[in-house]
C-alpha cells in the first residue's frame, strides 16, 4: 500500500506543482493543496500513516539541510542584526495579539499565554522552497528569514518550558535553557573541527557515494541532537548544512543531495502536510477558524515586516520578509501536540489550531511572491 501511495504522491505532486508554476504561483502551493484532494477530505487516496509521516520527516530535514548548503555565510553575519529584529517584532505581536485573543474567547489566562505562543511559532521549511524558486534564498532577505526563524524557534522552546512550569508540568526552566546552550555550542564546535575530518576521512574510501553518505550521517546527527536537546531537528540540519557549506566538498553534496531529496522526501512532505487535514466536521467552529487564521497571518505578517522595516529593508521587502514568517508548519503542530496532552487546549480547540496552522502554510508562498515581485517592479522602475 505504502508503494502505490507513494507513486500517486509523487505524480500528483509534479503535475500540481507544474500547475500551480503556470498559473504564476510557487510550485509548492500546488503540491500543498494536492495534498488535500489526496487525503480523506476529499478522495481518500492516501492516509496519514506513521511511516509516511516519517519519510515527510526526512523530506523538511533535507529541505533544510540544503537550505544550509545554500547559505552564504558572510551575508549571514551581516543580516544578525536584521535577523534579531524581524524575529524579536515577529514573537511579541503575535504573543500579545493571541494572548488577548484568548481572553477575548474566555479561556484561562495560562491557556490564553499558551495560544499566544502557539501563535508566535514559526516554521520557515515551506518559505525556504519559495524563496529557492524565487533565487531569493542566498539574498539578504533570505538569510535575514532563515536566522529569525532560529531566534523564534530558540526563544519559543524556552518560553513553552516557562509556560509548562506554571502549568504544573514537572518542567526546569534551567535544565533548558542549558541544553539549548549545550546544543548550539557543540553543534559549532563540531562544525569547525569534526565536520571536515570526517568529510576528509570518508572522500578515499572505496565505496560509491562516500562523501554523499557521510554529509546525510551529519545532517541526520545534528537533527538528531536538535531534537534531543528540545531544538527543532530542522535546526539541526540548517546547522549541519551550513557546517558543510564550509568545506571543498560542499559543491558534490549540494547537487546528489538535491536530487535524492527532490526525487522523493521533499514532494512527500509538502503532500503529507495537505493530507494530515482532516477538514470534515469542522463546520462548526468556521468563525473561530477564520478570526485565528486572519489573526495568525497578520500578527506575524506586520510584526516581522515591522522587524524588517526597523533593519533598514524597504515597504515591499518588509513585507515579504513578514509573509516569510507567516507559516507556522510542524513547529506549531508539535507544541499543539503537547498542549493538548497538557490539558492546555480543548480537543476541540486543538482540531482549530490544526486547520489555523495549515492555513497560514498555504497562504505563504502565494503572499511572498506578491510582496516580493511588487519590491522587484519598483526597483525596476527606479532604475528607469
Amino acid at each position: 500500500m505504502l508503494i502505490f501511495e507513494l507513486a500517486i504522491i509523487l505524480l500528483a505532486s509534479k503535475i500540481a506543482g507544474d500547475i500551480s508554476a503556470k498559473l504564476g504561483q510557487p510550485s509548492v502551493l500546488g503540491k500543498l493543496l494536492i495534498g488535500i484532494v489526496l487525503g480523506p477530505t476529499v478522495l481518500g487516496v492516501v492516509t496519514n500513516t506513521e511511516i509516511l509521516h516519517e519519510i515527510s520527516q526526512i523530506g523538511v530535514i533535507l529541505l533544510m539541510f540544503i537550505a544550509g548548503l545554500e547559505t552564504d555565510t558572510e551575508e549571514f553575519k551581516r543580516t544578525g542584526k536584521a535577523s534579531a529584529y524581524v524575529g524579536a517584532f515577529g514573537l511579541v505581536v503575535p504573543f500579545s495579539l493571541g494572548f488577548l485573543a484568548g481572553i477575548v474567547l474566555g479561556l484561562p489566562q495560562i491557556e490564553s499565554l499558551f495560544l499566544g505562543l502557539l501563535l508566535s511559532a514559526t516554521s520557515v521549511s515551506i518559505s525556504v522552497q519559495a524563496l529557492k524558486e524565487m533565487g531569493k534564498l542566498k539574498s539578504r532577505e533570505g538569510t535575514t528569514i532563515l536566522g529569525a526563524a532560529v531566534i523564534d524557534d530558540i526563544v519559543v522552546i524556552i518560553a513553552l518550558a516557562f509556560i509548562m512550569s506554571f502549568a504544573g508540568g514537572e518542567v526546569n526552566l534551567g535544565i533548558v535553557v542549558l541544553k539549548k546552550v549545550v546544543f548550539f555550542a557543540v553543534a559549532i564546535l563540531l562544525a569547525w573541527k569534526a565536520v571536515p575530518w570526517v568529510l576528509k576521512k570518508f572522500a578515499p574510501m572505496r565505496v560509491s557515494e562516500a562523501v554523499i553518505s557521510a554529509a546525510l550521517i551529519i545532517c541526520f546527527v545534528y537533527a538528531y541532537f536538535a531534537e534531543y536537546t528540545g531544538v527543532a531537528a530542522i535546526i539541526g540540519a540548517y546547522i549541519a548544512g551550513v557546517a558543510i557549506s564550509l568545506t571543498e566538498y560542499k559543491h558534490e553534496v549540494f547537487e546528489k543531495v538535491e536530487t535524492i531529496s527532490y526525487s522523493i522526501f521533499v514532494p512527500v512532505f509538502f503532500t503529507s502536510i495537505g493530507v494530515t487535514a482532516e477538514l470534515i466536521g469542522i463546520t462548526k467552529n468556521v468563525g473561530l477558524i477564520v478570526t485565528l487564521s486572519i489573526l495568525a497571518i497578520l500578527t506575524k505578517l506586520v510584526g516581522s515586516a515591522i522587524g524588517a522595516k526597523l533593519a533598514g529593508f524597504d515597504r515591499w521587502n518588509s513585507l515579504g520578509v513578514g509573509a516569510a514568517m507567516v507559516s507556522r508548519g510542524e513547529v506549531a503542530l508539535i507544541i499543539a501536540a503537547i498542549g493538548l496532552e497538557s490539558n492546555l487546549l480543548s480537543k476541540d480547540l486543538f482540531a482549530v489550531i490544526v486547520i489555523v496552522v495549515l492555513i497560514t502554510t498555504i497562504v505563504t508562498p502565494p503572499l511572498m511572491k506578491v510582496f516580493f515581485n511588487k519590491a522587484k517592479n519598483e526597483k525596476q522602475t527606479a532604475g528607469n
